[in-house]
């Protein structure tokens, strides 16, 4: 009997999750398989202190059959300037190596890091959006949670068939450009939510960035404040938490921001869970914002 495919579109937990890979006894999917039954596992583990750590982590146990995905290499584009510290990825690069992994339109992908998803699980999940890919989730937890649960961890690399490059363009649309954030300045506030720490917001530190504050207007909404024990909160806690951040404003017109557009796709998830769908990402975020000073900044609350 064939599996039939999930379709898991923002979170998936560890018990669902390990059900579908047949280690817990509970499920067992058919290894003849189509690949139109296929869950792929992406490891996207990250850290901004130590770039190299991820690969390392991977290298030494990762979720079985998981593929890594490095936030430098794989999901942005370092050699792009005057697009912040994360640019997007170029989106031909990006589609082929979606085929080596084995994604196409119809696989159920599923994303992990270290825990919450914010480094940088996130990232691919609302990049694989952007090419409307809507089978993707992010693993609620991540591998604490995983390893919590007392489930295997392998070293073995995966051998996947690849596939032609993913049949997708980005939308776009879903992009949040800088002359889009400078032309809506003077809007009510609630438009703009930065994810970043307070105190960076604030202007009182900034360990990464040349300029420290806020894009004037922005709402600070630390992305950290949407996870409890390295899990999102639940829905109606979000909603009741990030509905009045928005106030009058409908989701699809309010745009998410962090320091370089990484954490600002785990806010944008937290909203989807929270059912405000629709808000877009400005990719350049304040990396990019404080790459010309003839912008303005401002800082304290």
């Amino acid at each position: 009997m064939t599996a039939t495919l999930p379709a898991w579109t923002t979170l998936v937990d560890v018990p669902t999750l390990a059900a579908a890979l047949g280690l817990d006894g509970l499920r067992v999917i058919d290894a003849r398989a189509t690949a139109s039954t296929a869950v792929r596992v992406v490891d996207a583990r990250f850290s901004l202190a130590d770039p190299q750590s991820g690969a390392a982590a991977y290298a030494q146990g990762h979720l079985p059959g998981a593929l890594h995905a490095d936030l430098n290499a794989d999901l942005a584009d370092l050699g792009r300037h005057g697009h912040g510290r994360h640019p997007l990825p170029d989106e031909d690069a990006f589609t082929a190596t979606l085929g080596r992994w084995g994604i196409g339109p119809d696989t159920q992908v599923v994303v992990y890091d270290a825990a919450d998803g914010s480094m940088a699980a996130a990232r691919l999940w609302w990049l694989l959006r952007l090419l409307g890919h809507t089978r993707v989730a992010v693993l609620d937890g991540g591998l604490a949670a995983w390893q919590a649960a007392g489930l295997p961890l392998s070293e073995a690399l995966p051998q996947v068939a690849a596939r032609p490059a993913y049949p997708g363009r980005f939308a776009r649309d879903q992009i949040a450009s800088v002359d889009e954030v400078a032309a809506r300045l003077k809007h009510a506030p609630g438009w703009l939510l930065d994810a970043r720490a307070g105190e960076r917001f604030r202007g009182e530190v900034e360990p990464l960035d040349p300029v420290a504050g806020h894009v004037p207007g922005a709402v600070n909404r630390p992305f950290a404040l949407n996870v409890h024990d390295g899990r999102l909160r639940p829905a109606p806690d979000l909603r009741a938490a990030l509905q009045p951040l928005i106030g009058t404003h409908a989701p699809d017109q309010v745009v998410v921001m962090c320091g370089s557009g990484v954490t600002a796709c785990h806010l944008l998830l937290a909203m989807e869970v929270a059912g405000l769908q629709g808000a877009r990402v400005y990719a350049d975020s304040w990396s990019g914002w404080v790459g010309d000073s003839a912008r303005p900044v401002a800082t304290g609350a």
